[in-house]
């Protein structure tokens, strides 16, 4: 029986290219994770008279940008050829389906490395930065910290409320996406015109549900921020750098934080294709 194609597949498959890649993503986003810190130092610093701090600040600094440029040169060719292998072995998989179905998954197996190549080294770099910021707001201050795991865990509550209508809206889109070459090939202009119209439809539904989502973790975000700054001010022996640090330390933390319902949102979507992509038949119903 044949593995079906899924993250898990794709990953085993090519295992070693994307090894590489997120390896480069944890050192580069481990380095981006010290900049706050470093820049709330090279202040306090400056202000005693020293340039040590900043000259390590500067020395991150470059080694970051050498990793971020190599990253990238390597990611276009990386996860082109998975593409390519990917794309052709689905072609094989689905050559009984007719060409618009077949033509639509193809597309959509494309998201699965699209996922691979930008939204999981996101990932990554999102809970990197969790982790940094909630051990660095900690280590100033305990309540710092217990406020940002009671905004993580709001947001993801929030998020847990809309799941399964992101994943019935992204399935009636994809349905859709499946009709367009059979559409285009009939060629009436009124067929046409529905087509896309209840593209757009569904691509409305998708959005409207990612800006309530969004509004919603964002008004715990502003209570999150808000609360910080007004404890920070009240920490003894506080200093402008330190200040600056948590300032920095929560944006960060609201920054990575909205990055995970996204990720989240890309799972939900993806679930959707895989389970359509691995089918021989008709999902309109399922």
């Amino acid at each position: 029986m044949r593995m079906a194609i899924d993250l898990a597949h794709i990953f085993q498959m090519f295992r070693a290219k994307i090894a590489i890649t997120w390896t480069i993503v944890f050192a580069e986003n481990c380095l981006i994770a010290l900049i706050p810190l470093l820049i709330g130092l090279s202040i306090d610093g400056l202000l005693a008279g020293r340039v040590s701090e900043l000259g390590w600040m500067m020395a991150v600094l470059c080694g970051l940008c050498f990793l971020a440029v190599g990253r990238r040169i390597y990611d276009t060719r990386a996860y082109g050829t998975i593409r390519l292998h990917l794309g052709d072995e689905l072609h094989q998989r689905c050559s009984s389906l007719h060409v618009s179905r077949r033509n639509a998954r193809i597309d959509m197996s494309r998201e699965l490395v699209d996922f691979l190549e930008h939204e999981a080294p996101q990932l990554i770099a999102a809970l990197i930065q969790l982790g940094v910021s909630l051990t660095i707001l900690t280590y100033f201050d305990m309540s710092l910290g217990l406020s940002s795991l009671l905004v993580l865990t709001g947001m993801l509550l929030v998020y847990a409320c809309f799941h399964r209508r992101f994943y019935n809206k992204n399935r009636q889109l994809n349905e859709q996406r499946e009709q367009q070459v059979d559409v285009l090939t009939r060629g009436e202009r009124l067929g046409i015109f529905r087509h896309l119209r209840a593209l757009r439809r569904h691509e409305v539904a998708i959005s409207d549900t990612e800006a309530f989502v969004y509004g919603g973790i964002f008004l715990l975000q502003v209570g999150f921020i808000v609360f910080n700054l007004y404890q920070a001010a009240g920490l003894a022996g506080i200093t402008a750098g330190r200040i600056f640090s948590i300032a920095s330390y929560s944006w960060e933390f609201v920054e990575a934080a909205l990055t995970l319902p996204i990720a989240l949102q890309s799972w939900s979507r993806l679930s959707e294709i895989t389970r359509r992509i691995n089918s021989n038949g008709d999902l309109s119903l399922g």
